[in-house]
């Protein structure tokens, strides 16, 4: 590697270490080891003759040359990913990689099918899925597109509505069975945490007595504590329908509803491959306009199979 690259590379280092305010943290974020962190740190700081952190208790500190630094490394860092995201749109290979960001609801429950199609359509093309419920950043680069679910996305990035998500009350066909409270609020309720925000504030104007024995930051942790038998739990049809073992007692209210929307950066909208994606992924989303919206009927009780 060269003086200029390494130089660089040293200057990734030292933003991560900046914005995490931890080894360890900078060590993720980069996909290194917390032990690469710090000897890569130590010898920038050394050829350097300067401490640009302080090490404290809870964490690292820039230090005044630390300071002067930051302002310089962020903008060469924001120059940099947007050439990379300039050249990349001007890619017209239908090869290489997209790397596709979703929650863990929409990568589990509703991307598989479709990714497996898309694959066979344009088999150059190979797929990364992160699964995240903090929405990366696409002006970043820390992904390609994101399929992501709520309000109108932002400026810099470009796309459109693919569907509207649905949202019924499930609970599991064995509890089903053995009878529930009429009135629904009445039932116990897994709820969700601050990351699904939207889906539980929804329910709480929709049911303001609800108060849920159960939470989770993930919609598939929530299906499976309903299949367990925990309680009732708001969720997507998309994903709740095709579940054997849940049954929907009832659908929320128009006014649930969420929008599903598949995202790229302005930058991006051109390069060959992520035009392939995202025009084959909203064909395909379209088609499941009934599976989206709760219209389809439920996979019913799961088979049992005898020698």
């Amino acid at each position: 590697m060269d003086a200029q690259n390494q130089n660089w590379d040293d200057l990734r280092f030292f933003l991560a270490v900046a914005r995490a305010g931890t080894l360890s943290g900078a060590a993720r974020s980069l996909g290194v080891t917390h032990s690469t962190v710090f000897r890569r740190l130590g010898a920038f700081e050394e050829r350097l003759g300067v401490r640009l952190f302080e090490r404290l208790p809870d964490g690292y500190a820039l230090t005044g040359a630390g300071e002067a630094m930051h302002e310089t490394a962020i903008r060469i860092d924001e120059e940099i990913i947007a050439l990379s995201r300039q050249v990349t749109g001007q890619d017209q290979r239908l090869s290489g990689l997209i790397r596709i960001t979703a929650i863990d609801m929409l990568a589990i429950g509703l991307l598989p099918p479709h990714l497996a199609a898309f694959h066979a359509a344009q088999p150059g093309i190979e797929l990364e899925v992160i699964v995240s419920d903090t929405p990366l950043d696409l002006t970043r680069r820390e992904a390609d597109v994101a399929l992501r679910i709520g309000n109108t996305p932002q400026e810099t990035l470009v796309g459109r509505r693919v569907g509207r998500l649905a949202f019924g009350a499930y609970v599991s066909a064995e509890r089903a069975a053995h009878g529930l409270d009429d009135d629904l609020a009445g039932n116990d309720w897994i709820g969700f945490g601050r990351s699904h925000g939207a889906i539980g504030h929804q329910l709480a104007d929709w049911l303001p007595t609800v108060r849920p024995i159960y939470r989770t930051n993930s919609i598939s942790a929530a299906i499976a504590a309903a299949r367990a038998g925990i309680g009732l739990a708001p969720l997507p049809c998309a994903v709740a329908d095709r579940t054997p073992d849940l049954v929907r007692i009832a659908m929320f209210p128009e006014d649930f509803r969420l929008d599903l929307w598949l995202l790229t950066h302005e930058d991006l909208r051109n390069t060959a491959r992520i035009r392939a994606f995202m025009d084959f992924m909203a064909d395909a989303l379209a088609a499941d306009a009934d599976l989206l919206e709760g219209r389809r009927p439920q996979a019913g009780p799961p088979r049992t199979t005898t020698a």
